[in-house]
């Protein structure tokens, strides 16, 4: 076997290892920044699927396809997190506004 590709094997199993570390040691308060993050890294993946299939010459048709739901596979991943983070952000903006009112008829009853 190349060295190349033990090298990549052990690359790979160490980005496994580290994922699920990390992962795993994230509490739930940073699930909105860490998920508004992912979603920037992965339209930087989008636009460059997109300017790859719009300017390299020579991509077969597997190669197409295989740009087509690459660029489909981040784009519902885009838009899924996003509308993530949006409900998660809408989750707070209740709670502050049901204190809000309860200080108000608090403030009314003295």
């Amino acid at each position: 076997m190349d060295n190349s590709v033990l090298l990549g094997i052990y690359v790979f199993l160490l980005a496994i290892f580290l994922g699920i570390e990390l992962i795993g040691r994230v509490p739930a308060t940073l699930h909105t920044p860490l998920m508004s993050g992912t979603n920037a890294i992965h339209g930087i993946v989008l636009l460059g699927g997109l300017i790859v299939l719009g300017t390299v010459d020579g991509l077969g048709t597997l190669d197409k396809l295989l740009l087509v739901i690459a660029i489909a596979f981040g784009t519902i991943n885009i838009v899924g997190g996003f509308l993530v983070t949006d409900r998660m952000l809408e989750m707070f903006k209740g709670r502050k506004a049901e204190q809000v009112e309860a200080a108000a008829e608090e403030d009314d009853a003295k």
